[in-house]
């Protein structure tokens, strides 16, 4: 997909998507991380992830060398099995990805980077007869639901955050994280998750996806409201989303606009 045309409006929001969440606040999620000139290199668990705001003009062998450092950098911890190089399609060298894939990167799905105001996607949405939202991580005991939320993504997705997933982030950081769900007689139809970037303007949409057969109805677009009016309250301006070309209509039609794409480059052992 060829990046959008660039106008004021559309360089606004990605100068603030590349100045606010590029960098340290990618690595909010890891338990550890350094620095390799103009990379930030993470660690969780047993995987690791590559961020930067620029690679600062290196090129040609230069950069060769700084990719096959990574590698070994991640290679020489064996906890480690795992890690993402995430390119964006505004950045430079545009030789990049042909790089990558030459020191045993492989490219996964291309995905297109929504950023928007939050009030935009605020409005109220109708719901379907008897479908409900809610937030379900800040319960006293949130793991019933959390079990049947990663039921449902799994449905939905066709595979799984995984309970423990869930759980981790809830622990880790009760006050930047929300799972919210849509219910119908009892059964969880539609998931979402709300991230919110510590020391930024902006807060993610993550993980959202409905069950195949509550498709076309409005839900995830009305869960996606419930999380925007969320954000609001607690502050935040801006929302991000890596999304699919399921969901980025109607991000889209709510007003977020496509500043760049992204594909995730990952190396396994």
């Amino acid at each position: 997909m060829p990046d959008p045309a660039p106008d004021s409006d559309l360089k606004r929001l990605l100068d603030a998507y590349d100045a606010q969440l590029r960098e340290g606040a990618e690595m909010v999620s890891m338990t550890s991380f350094d620095r390799a000139g103009p990379l930030w290199r993470g660690k969780e668990g047993g995987r690791g992830f590559v961020s930067y705001r620029s690679l600062d003009g290196l090129t040609g062998p230069a950069l060769d060398a700084l990719i096959a450092d990574t590698v070994a950098h991640y290679a020489a911890d064996p906890d480690i099995q795992t890690f993402e190089w995430k390119t964006r399609g505004h950045d430079a060298p545009a030789d990049l990805p042909q790089r990558l894939s030459t020191h045993g990167f492989q490219a996964q799905a291309v995905e297109t980077v929504m950023v928007g105001e939050a009030a935009l996607l605020a409005q109220p949405v109708p719901l379907p007869q008897g479908v409900t939202l809610r937030r379900i991580d800040d319960q006293p005991d949130p793991l019933p639901d959390v079990v049947r939320a990663a039921a449902a993504q799994e449905k939905a997705f066709g595979y799984g955050f995984g309970v423990g997933g869930y759980l981790r982030q809830i622990e880790r950081s009760p006050d930047l994280f929300e799972l919210w769900v849509a219910e119908a007689a009892g059964e969880i139809v539609c998931i979402g998750q709300l991230g919110v970037v510590p020391g930024s303007d902006f807060a993610g949409l993550w993980g959202g996806g409905t069950l195949p057969e509550w498709r076309g109805k409005g839900i995830y677009r009305a869960l996606t409201a419930a999380r925007a009016r969320s954000a609001l309250n607690r502050g935040v301006r801006y929302l991000h989303s890596d999304c699919t070309e399921y969901s980025r209509p109607i991000l889209e039609r709510s007003g977020l606009r496509r500043v760049t794409t992204t594909t995730p480059y990952v190396w396994t052992r």
